[in-house]
């Protein structure tokens, strides 16, 4: 079974983090969802990354990297929207992932300063009229680093929620989560394979 640092969204640490994560757990998996806001929850977006911006993007990056010192490398990195940054970072540059999940956000790898290691595996989840993931070019990134991996895949839900596997917000979709839910459970399975 997977050891997973799940790295939440701009909205904090929800109830629906949780329920994903406990989802996950309810396969035999192990969670870590540390709170990256000290217990702030925000309800929009715009909140969040106020919030965000206040402390500084960095900072909050910085807090997911770090959390991954109190776990061991061969770890299963993901992140939530904002999360992302910090979860594709460390499975980038801390030795022994095991892979990485990204949900609703990508970032080119040259960001990090180095490409996507072609034999780690990935999965990016995200809707196809999200503005979120398809007008600020995530779509794009998640494209190229498909291309440059060797065990990667993109998954494209159809609609224009965000944060649609969190089932405490409106954007929530519960039949898209389903899905995502078993792709995600399938790409662990494999990782034990």
């Amino acid at each position: 079974m997977a050891e997973i640092l799940l790295l939440h969204h701009s909205l904090g640490l929800t109830k629906g983090i949780h329920a994903f994560a406990d989802k996950i757990r309810g396969a035999g998996h192990t969670v870590h969802i540390p709170d990256l806001f000290d217990g702030h929850l925000f309800a929009t977006i715009e909140d969040g990354m106020t919030y965000v911006n206040g402390i500084g993007f960095e900072e909050i990056t910085e807090r997911g990297i770090r959390s991954a010192s109190e776990f061991p490398r061969e770890i299963v990195y993901a992140g939530v929207s904002l999360g992302v940054v910090a979860a594709q970072k460390l499975a980038l540059t801390r030795e022994g992932a095991r892979g990485a999940l990204l949900f609703y956000s990508c970032v080119p790898t040259s960001m990090f300063g180095s490409p996507w290691p072609a034999e780690l595996p990935v999965q990016i989840h995200g809707m196809d009229a999200d503005p979120y993931f398809v007008d600020e070019g995530d779509i794009e990134a998640a494209r190229e680093l498909v291309t440059a991996a060797d065990h990667a895949e993109l998954f494209l839900y159809p609609g224009d929620q965000h944060l649609f596997a969190d089932s405490s917000l409106p954007s929530y979709d519960a039949d898209a989560t389903t899905l995502l839910l078993r792709r995600v459970l399938e790409f662990l399975r494999h990782l034990d394979a």
